[in-house]
């Protein structure tokens, strides 16, 4: 059993985290400002994590104004959600799985 290495990544974990536990509803998106603030990461880090997860199919990113100021939001795709589901999955039961270690008997 593997683990999605495109979500494996420690920071891209993060991401896809956060936007699986604050938007609920598929069409939720979240400002990339938000984003930001609430992983602490620079916008250069934080843009080239997303841009692998969007080749990924994971996220959507769209860009649009807010009066004449542009605002770029993040949405988790529902292939992101699918993906993080059986990320999730796979990771509890590679935890709950007994130990197949020489000497763990």
């Amino acid at each position: 059993m593997a683990l999605d290495p495109v979500i494996h990544a420690p920071v891209r974990l993060r991401i896809v985290t956060l936007l699986a536990s604050t938007l609920p509803d598929p069409a939720d998106e979240l400002p990339f400002l938000q984003l930001q603030r609430e992983l602490d990461l620079t916008a250069g880090n934080l843009t080239t994590h997303l841009a692998r997860l969007e080749d990924a199919g994971y996220v959507a990113i769209s860009k649009g104004f807010h009066g004449r100021k542009p605002v770029t939001h993040v949405a988790l795709a529902p292939a992101g959600r699918l993906a993080f589901a059986t990320y999730r999955e796979e990771l509890l039961a590679m935890l709950s799985a007994p130990s197949q270690r020489k000497g763990d008997r």
